[in-house]
This record gives C-alpha cells, sequence and structure tokens, in this order.
C-alpha cells in the first residue's frame, strides 16, 4: 500500500514538475542566450551583461518573492474548496506587482553608484548601465506575469509557464540577433542589445498569460471579474509570507552575484569565466527549483485539505526526487565541462579557466539541490521566515566571510577567483543541512503546520 501511495504521489508530482522544468530552463536559456551572443561579440560585453545581471536579477528575485505568496496561498485555498476567494488574492498582489516595479526601476536606473562602490572595470560598467536602462522597460510587465503565473502554478496548472517561457526563448534568439549585431537598420548594440530584447520578451510572456488565465478554467475564481482598490489586511497576509521568500532569493542570488561584482576587479576574462560557470550551474539549479516548487502545490492542496500524512509524503518523494537529479547533473558537468564553456566563448583563457570553475559547480550541486527543494517545500507549508534566516545567516554571515577571506588572502596565501567558490560552497552546505533539518522537524509537527495555515 506505501509503495502505491509513493508511485501515486511521484507520478503527480512529475506531472507538476516537467512543465516547471522546462518553463525553467527556459528561462534560465534567455540569460544563456544572453551570455553566449554577448560573450561572441566580445569579453568586455559579456562582462557588462554580467554584471547589469548581477543588479537586475537579484532585484527581480527579491520582488518576484514578494508575489510568489500567491502559489502556496492559492494552492490552499484550493484544498479547502474556497476557490471563491482566490479572485480577491490576485487583485491584491497586482497592487503589490505595480509598487515593486516602481523600487525597481528605480534601483536599476541609480545602478551606477552600487558599481562605483565595488570599483568595478568601468568598461564593463558603460555597458551594464545601458543594458540596465533598456531592461527597465520590461519590470511592470514581468512583475504583473509572475503574478498570473503564480495564480495558475496555485491551481495546480503548470503547463502555461512551459509553453510561454518556450515561446519567449524562441523569440528571444532573433531578437537578440537583431539588436546585438543590428540588423532592419538599427544598429550595432552589442551587450546593450540584449537589455532591449528582454524588455520586449517580458511584454510577450505577459500578453501570453494574460489569454491563457482569462480562459474559462479560470472564471470560477474570477479575478478579472471586478476592480478592487487596495485592500491592506489581505496584501499584509501575503506580505508576511512574501516578504520571507523574497529575502531568501535575495540573500542567495544577492551572494553569486555581489561576488561577480567583486571578481570584476580582477579584469573582464575572469568574469567571463565566471560567468560562464555560473550560468552552467544555474541551468542545473532550474531542476530542483522546479521540483521545489511543484512540492509546494501538492503540499498546498494537501495542507488545505487536511491530509497531513499526504503532505508529508509529496515532500519526501521530493527530496528524493532531487538527490537523482543531482547526481545526474554531477556526472554531466563534469564528464562535458570543456565542451560545455566552449558553447559561450572561443577564447582560450576564458574557456579553460570556466572548464576548472566548473568542477566546483560539480561539488556544490548535491547541496544546492537538497536546499533548494528543502526550502520550497517548506513554502507549500507557508513557512518561509525560517529559511530566510538560514539563508541570511549561511549565505552572509557564514559564507562570504570565508570567500573573502580565501579569496583575497586576508589570512593567508590568495586564492582568487577559487577561493571565492569555496565559500560558495560552504554557504551552501551549511543552508542545505539546516533546511532539511526544519523540513524534517515540521512535516512532523501537525500543530505548527495547522498554525502556519492560518495566514
Amino acid at each position: 500500500m506505501e509503495g502505491s501511495k509513493l508511485k501515486k504521489e511521484f507520478i503527480l508530482l512529475i506531472r507538476l514538475a516537467l512543465p516547471l522544468m522546462a518553463a525553467q530552463l527556459a528561462q534560465m536559456g534567455m540569460g544563456v542566450v544572453d551570455t553566449v551572443m554577448a560573450g561572441r561579440f566580445s569579453a568586455v560585453d559579456l562582462a557588462g551583461v554580467a554584471i547589469g545581471g548581477a543588479v537586475l536579477w537579484p532585484c527581480m528575485m527579491l520582488m518576484m518573492g514578494f508575489l510568489q505568496a500567491v502559489t502556496p496561498t492559492v494552492a490552499q485555498l484550493k484544498g479547502s474548496g474556497r476557490e471563491a476567494e482566490v479572485g480577491e488574492v490576485i487583485r491584491q498582489a497586482l497592487w503589490i506587482a505595480a509598487l515593486a516595479s516602481i523600487l525597481i526601476v528605480w534601483l536599476l536606473k541609480n545602478a551606477n553608484y552600487y558599481y562605483a562602490a565595488m570599483q568595478v572595470d568601468p568598461e564593463a560598467v558603460t555597458i551594464a548601465l545601458a543594458y540596465l536602462q533598456a531592461a527597465a522597460w520590461g519590470i511592470p510587465a514581468i512583475m504583473g506575469y509572475f503574478v498570473l503565473r503564480f495564480l495558475a502554478e496555485g491551481m495546480g496548472f503548470t503547463k502555461p509557464a512551459m509553453l510561454i517561457a518556450s515561446l519567449a526563448l524562441l523569440l528571444k534568439i532573433p531578437l537578440n540577433t537583431i539588436f546585438v549585431y543590428g540588423h532592419f537598420g538599427l544598429p550595432v548594440m552589442g551587450g546593450v542589445g540584449c537589455g532591449f530584447a528582454t524588455a520586449i520578451v517580458m511584454w510577450f510572456q505577459l500578453i501570453l498569460m494574460i489569454c491563457i488565465v482569462s480562459r474559462r478554467r479560470f472564471q470560477n475564481v474570477g479575478w478579472y471579474s471586478h476592480f478592487s482598490w487596495p485592500k491592506l489586511p489581505l496584501i499584509k497576509k501575503l506580505l508576511i509570507i512574501g516578504i520571507p521568500i523574497g529575502a531568501t532569493l535575495f540573500f542567495e542570488i544577492g551572494l553569486f552575484t555581489f561576488i561577480t561584482v567583486l571578481l570584476g576587479r580582477y579584469g573582464a576574462d575572469v568574469v567571463a569565466s565566471h560567468s560562464i560557470a555560473m550560468s552552467i550551474g544555474g541551468i542545473s539549479f532550474m531542476l530542483p527549483l522546479a521540483i521545489g516548487i511543484a512540492a509546494s502545490i501538492r503540499i498546498g492542496l494537501n495542507v488545505g485539505a487536511e491530509r497531513y500524512t499526504d503532505a508529508r509524503l509529496s515532500a519526501k518523494v521530493a527530496m528524493v526526487s532531487t538527490l537523482v537529479v543531482a547526481l545526474a547533473s554531477i556526472a554531466v558537468v563534469v564528464l562535458g565541462r570543456k565542451w560545455l564553456a566552449g558553447l559561450y566563448t572561443a577564447e582560450t583563457e576564458v574557456l579553460n579557466l570556466a572548464a576548472t570553475l566548473m568542477l566546483f559547480v560539480a561539488v556544490f550541486q548535491l547541496f544546492d539541490n537538497c536546499q533548494a527543494t528543502a526550502i520550497g517545500v517548506l513554502r507549500g507549508y507557508k513557512d518561509t521566515r525560517v529559511p530566510m534566516i538560514f539563508t541570511l545567516v549561511g549565505y552572509w554571515v557564514f559564507g562570504l566571510p570565508i570567500a573573502l577571506c580565501l579569496g583575497f588572502g586576508w589570512l593567508g596565501q590568495p586564492l582568487g577567483v577559487y577561493g571565492f567558490w569555496i565559500g560558495l560552497i560552504l554557504a551552501l552546505v551549511f543552508v542545505a543541512i539546516f533546511s532539511v533539518a526544519r523540513l524534517y522537524w515540521l512535516s512532523n509537527n501537525i500543530n505548527h503546520i495547522q498554525l502556519l495555515a492560518k495566514y
């Protein structure tokens, strides 16, 4: 009987996770397209796009996290048979998205102060600032897209995100070609062109998602049935869940991108090599992330229906699945690291260093998979504040000081880029251990699960 339930849960999880994996990989693919095309244009353009992304993506992930409260909230409402309340949740989340858009655009337009403080290579900064100015035009669209995507996922429909991300990737390639290399009368823009292509793709994604969630299957939630002014009590409930999610994403991605900016002192070749290795690691990260999102949907539905044993089973299946994915990813990265690096650049020094850094990627994947999926599972329980603390301490209090000491040689021989990667790995080990331990405790504590479900 137990084996039958495990098999059924695995099938349900995979049905949700596979489209999410495809969506996340396609979304990541757009960043890879930027990296490849900017890298083929020049190492300086690649460094500029990487440093621009070091500001763009943490800001976006922080605000996206605020909105990600929609997924477990909608899933638990659906599980408890209260779908009629979903529409108001979405309308209030759209108000949060509007405010988030304003804040992100302001941050992007003032990124020059951040780069000056970090003493980044001026050539790369020039490209990065122009890239951010261009990408800023798409921010309102992508924030609205996230709200509607999380509505669909909370209702158990994960294929729309896959469809839209795949089409967006197909659009991104010709747009990048047009803007980066200059076609149809447009000037050659290099890495800056990636920003304009990104903004257009963001609006494309929003338009398609609006078309999908306006279909009949979403009519019962009534998200567009009428207009609602901001309602502070409901916005507060969403932010209680969402702010820790955003902070968790920001602490993690912020550390990785902060180190990218610090490496700007070593020149464009080092930043380019680091960016290639990070890109490969990011692609691998999309798989456990998708499993975590799928598990959060399954757990939200089970908790809403007060099936706590089934929720614990969902968590167990998710964690075992992510370990299998980690082992497969490690094998691919180790065996194919030089070939993979060659897809990004033809410059020998950049290629060789990137291939070496991918050995570090292989080491941290096991821990990265575990923490990503465990934190995703905890979100299904609406447990977001404790994981936020784990990531703050693990990445910024524990991992960053180690990375700085080893990288800059504050306590001995400077290891440069290798020292920073060792610090990243140790940070992931810390967060993985505590996140998995928290998940084990929470999944066996029904009283606390019920307490969290009240938010």
